[in-house]
Protein backbone atom coordinates (compact mmCIF):
# COMPACT_ATOMS: atom_id res chain seq x y z
CA UNK A 1 0.00 0.00 0.00
CA UNK A 2 1.31 3.43 -0.96
CA UNK A 3 -0.11 6.90 -0.32
CA UNK A 4 0.70 10.49 -1.15
CA UNK A 5 -0.89 13.74 -0.04
CA UNK A 6 -0.31 17.43 -0.38
CA UNK A 7 0.49 19.83 2.42
CA UNK A 8 1.03 23.58 2.36
CA UNK A 9 4.69 23.41 1.30
CA UNK A 10 4.81 20.24 -0.82
CA UNK A 11 3.88 16.56 -0.78
CA UNK A 12 4.33 13.53 1.44
CA UNK A 13 4.74 10.13 -0.22
CA UNK A 14 4.88 6.86 1.72
CA UNK A 15 4.66 3.11 1.35
CA UNK A 16 4.84 -0.03 3.45
CA UNK A 17 7.76 -2.48 3.12
CA UNK A 18 6.07 -5.88 2.62
CA UNK A 19 6.26 -7.97 -0.55
CA UNK A 20 4.10 -11.08 -0.82
CA UNK A 21 4.07 -14.25 -2.92
CA UNK A 22 0.59 -15.64 -2.60
CA UNK A 23 -0.04 -16.11 1.11
CA UNK A 24 3.65 -15.87 2.02
CA UNK A 25 5.65 -12.82 3.07
CA UNK A 26 8.50 -12.92 0.56
CA UNK A 27 10.31 -9.76 1.65
CA UNK A 28 9.95 -7.45 4.65
CA UNK A 29 12.10 -4.48 3.62
CA UNK A 30 11.16 -3.66 0.05
CA UNK A 31 11.71 -0.03 -0.97
CA UNK A 32 8.40 1.04 -2.51
CA UNK A 33 9.16 4.77 -2.49
CA UNK A 34 11.95 5.74 -4.86
CA UNK A 35 13.47 9.16 -5.52
CA UNK A 36 13.38 9.71 -9.29
CA UNK A 37 15.14 13.07 -9.22
CA UNK A 38 15.62 15.92 -6.76
CA UNK A 39 12.00 17.09 -6.89
CA UNK A 40 9.99 13.95 -7.68
CA UNK A 41 9.42 10.39 -6.51
CA UNK A 42 7.50 7.26 -7.42
CA UNK A 43 5.70 4.88 -5.06
CA UNK A 44 5.13 1.46 -6.60
CA UNK A 45 2.42 -1.15 -6.23
CA UNK A 46 1.88 -4.30 -8.25
CA UNK A 47 4.36 -6.85 -9.57
CA UNK A 48 7.69 -6.11 -7.92
CA UNK A 49 10.05 -7.10 -10.77
CA UNK A 50 8.45 -5.03 -13.56
CA UNK A 51 7.88 -2.15 -11.12
CA UNK A 52 11.53 -1.88 -10.08
CA UNK A 53 12.73 -2.21 -13.68
CA UNK A 54 10.32 0.53 -14.74
CA UNK A 55 11.48 2.88 -11.96
CA UNK A 56 15.18 2.37 -12.76
CA UNK A 57 14.55 3.11 -16.44
CA UNK A 58 12.46 6.15 -15.50
CA UNK A 59 15.32 7.50 -13.36
CA UNK A 60 17.77 7.06 -16.25
CA UNK A 61 15.45 8.77 -18.72
CA UNK A 62 15.02 11.82 -16.49
CA UNK A 63 18.77 12.02 -15.91
CA UNK A 64 19.48 11.69 -19.63
CA UNK A 65 16.95 14.40 -20.54
CA UNK A 66 18.48 16.83 -18.05
CA UNK A 67 22.00 16.19 -19.35
CA UNK A 68 20.98 16.61 -22.99
CA UNK A 69 18.67 19.62 -22.56
CA UNK A 70 20.51 21.29 -19.69
CA UNK A 71 17.29 21.61 -17.67
CA UNK A 72 15.00 19.13 -15.92
CA UNK A 73 11.86 17.89 -17.64
CA UNK A 74 8.74 19.61 -16.34
CA UNK A 75 6.78 17.78 -13.66
CA UNK A 76 3.88 17.30 -16.09
CA UNK A 77 6.32 15.92 -18.65
CA UNK A 78 7.64 13.44 -16.10
CA UNK A 79 4.10 12.23 -15.40
CA UNK A 80 3.51 11.83 -19.15
CA UNK A 81 6.71 9.84 -19.53
CA UNK A 82 5.76 7.48 -16.72
CA UNK A 83 2.31 7.08 -18.26
CA UNK A 84 3.85 5.90 -21.54
CA UNK A 85 6.05 3.41 -19.70
CA UNK A 86 3.03 1.94 -17.90
CA UNK A 87 1.18 1.66 -21.22
CA UNK A 88 4.18 -0.21 -22.63
CA UNK A 89 3.75 -2.78 -19.85
CA UNK A 90 0.11 -3.45 -20.78
CA UNK A 91 0.71 -6.90 -22.24
CA UNK A 92 2.43 -8.04 -19.04
CA UNK A 93 -0.31 -6.39 -16.99
CA UNK A 94 -2.96 -8.43 -18.81
CA UNK A 95 -1.07 -11.54 -17.70
CA UNK A 96 -1.18 -10.47 -14.06
CA UNK A 97 2.07 -8.48 -13.81
CA UNK A 98 0.58 -5.02 -13.59
CA UNK A 99 2.33 -1.95 -12.22
CA UNK A 100 0.18 0.81 -10.69
CA UNK A 101 2.43 3.56 -9.25
CA UNK A 102 1.90 6.96 -7.69
CA UNK A 103 3.94 9.89 -8.99
CA UNK A 104 4.47 12.91 -6.76
CA UNK A 105 6.68 15.95 -6.88
CA UNK A 106 7.17 19.64 -6.32
CA UNK A 107 6.46 21.84 -9.33
CA UNK A 108 9.09 24.58 -9.29
CA UNK A 109 7.23 26.51 -11.99
CA UNK A 110 3.98 26.65 -10.01
CA UNK A 111 5.55 26.49 -6.52
CA UNK A 112 3.30 23.70 -5.26
CA UNK A 113 3.20 19.95 -4.74
CA UNK A 114 1.38 17.79 -7.31
CA UNK A 115 0.17 14.17 -7.38
CA UNK A 116 -0.74 11.69 -10.09
CA UNK A 117 -2.47 8.31 -10.05
CA UNK A 118 -2.32 5.81 -12.94
CA UNK A 119 -4.15 2.75 -14.19
CA UNK A 120 -2.64 -0.30 -15.91
CA UNK A 121 -3.43 1.08 -19.38
CA UNK A 122 -1.26 4.13 -18.75
CA UNK A 123 -4.12 6.47 -17.97
CA UNK A 124 -2.93 9.26 -15.70
CA UNK A 125 -5.06 11.30 -13.35
CA UNK A 126 -3.86 14.31 -11.40
CA UNK A 127 -5.26 14.37 -7.87
CA UNK A 128 -5.80 17.61 -5.99
CA UNK A 129 -5.44 16.38 -2.40
CA UNK A 130 -4.33 12.76 -1.96
CA UNK A 131 -3.98 9.40 -3.69
CA UNK A 132 -3.59 5.79 -2.55
CA UNK A 133 -2.73 2.62 -4.44
CA UNK A 134 -2.10 -1.04 -3.68
CA UNK A 135 -4.02 -3.75 -1.87
CA UNK A 136 -4.78 -1.65 1.20
CA UNK A 137 -5.60 1.53 -0.72
CA UNK A 138 -9.29 1.52 0.24
CA UNK A 139 -8.47 1.59 3.96
CA UNK A 140 -5.56 4.02 3.64
CA UNK A 141 -7.46 6.33 1.31
CA UNK A 142 -10.44 6.45 3.65
CA UNK A 143 -8.24 7.48 6.59
CA UNK A 144 -6.70 10.30 4.57
CA UNK A 145 -10.07 11.38 3.17
CA UNK A 146 -11.47 11.76 6.68
CA UNK A 147 -8.39 13.44 8.13
CA UNK A 148 -7.19 15.63 5.25
CA UNK A 149 -7.06 19.41 5.58
CA UNK A 150 -5.72 21.81 2.98
CA UNK A 151 -3.79 23.72 5.66
CA UNK A 152 -1.80 20.71 6.92
CA UNK A 153 1.84 21.44 7.64
CA UNK A 154 4.60 18.87 7.11
CA UNK A 155 4.21 17.25 10.52
CA UNK A 156 0.42 16.92 10.20
CA UNK A 157 0.75 15.36 6.74
CA UNK A 158 3.36 12.87 7.94
CA UNK A 159 1.17 11.86 10.88
CA UNK A 160 -1.81 11.32 8.57
CA UNK A 161 0.24 9.22 6.13
CA UNK A 162 1.55 7.10 9.01
CA UNK A 163 -1.95 6.57 10.38
CA UNK A 164 -3.24 5.64 6.91
CA UNK A 165 -0.59 2.92 6.53
CA UNK A 166 -1.25 1.72 10.10
CA UNK A 167 -4.95 1.19 9.35
CA UNK A 168 -4.21 -0.44 6.00
CA UNK A 169 -1.83 -2.90 7.67
CA UNK A 170 -4.45 -3.65 10.32
CA UNK A 171 -7.03 -4.65 7.69
CA UNK A 172 -4.96 -5.95 4.75
CA UNK A 173 -2.62 -8.95 5.04
CA UNK A 174 -0.47 -7.81 2.10
CA UNK A 175 0.39 -4.51 3.80
CA UNK A 176 3.19 -4.53 6.33
CA UNK A 177 2.84 -2.46 9.48
CA UNK A 178 5.62 -1.05 11.67
CA UNK A 179 7.87 -3.79 13.06
CA UNK A 180 9.73 -2.44 16.14
CA UNK A 181 11.27 -5.85 16.85
CA UNK A 182 13.17 -5.79 13.55
CA UNK A 183 13.41 -2.02 13.34
CA UNK A 184 11.38 -1.92 10.11
CA UNK A 185 9.14 1.05 9.40
CA UNK A 186 7.37 2.29 6.26
CA UNK A 187 9.34 4.44 3.87
CA UNK A 188 8.20 8.04 3.95
CA UNK A 189 9.56 11.11 2.21
CA UNK A 190 8.64 14.75 1.76
CA UNK A 191 9.24 16.79 -1.38
CA UNK A 192 9.19 20.57 -1.29
CA UNK A 193 11.15 23.44 -2.83
CA UNK A 194 14.29 22.12 -1.13
CA UNK A 195 13.93 18.71 -2.75
CA UNK A 196 13.38 15.10 -1.71
CA UNK A 197 13.98 14.26 1.98
CA UNK A 198 13.53 10.72 3.25
CA UNK A 199 12.10 10.35 6.74
CA UNK A 200 14.32 9.08 9.52
CA UNK A 201 13.42 5.72 11.11
CA UNK A 202 13.82 7.14 14.61
CA UNK A 203 11.30 9.86 13.80
CA UNK A 204 8.89 7.31 12.32
CA UNK A 205 9.31 5.07 15.36
CA UNK A 206 8.28 7.95 17.63
CA UNK A 207 5.25 8.73 15.48
CA UNK A 208 4.13 5.09 15.41
CA UNK A 209 4.61 4.78 19.16
CA UNK A 210 2.28 7.75 19.55
CA UNK A 211 -0.28 6.08 17.27
CA UNK A 212 -0.03 2.86 19.29
CA UNK A 213 -0.56 4.76 22.54
CA UNK A 214 -3.60 6.48 21.02
CA UNK A 215 -5.08 3.16 19.88
CA UNK A 216 -4.49 1.56 23.29
CA UNK A 217 -6.18 4.49 25.03
CA UNK A 218 -9.44 4.01 23.15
Amino acid sequence: TCVALRYVDGVVIAGDRRATAGNLISHRTMDKVVETDRHSAVAIAGAAGPAMEMVRLFQLQLEHYEKVEGTPLSLEGKANQLSMMIRGNLQAAMMGMGVVPIFAGYDLRRSLGRLWAFDITGGRYEEREYVATGSGSLHAGTVIKVGFRSDHDRGDAINLACRALWEAADADSATGGPDPLRGIYPILATIDAGGFVRGDDDELAARYNAIADEVKAK
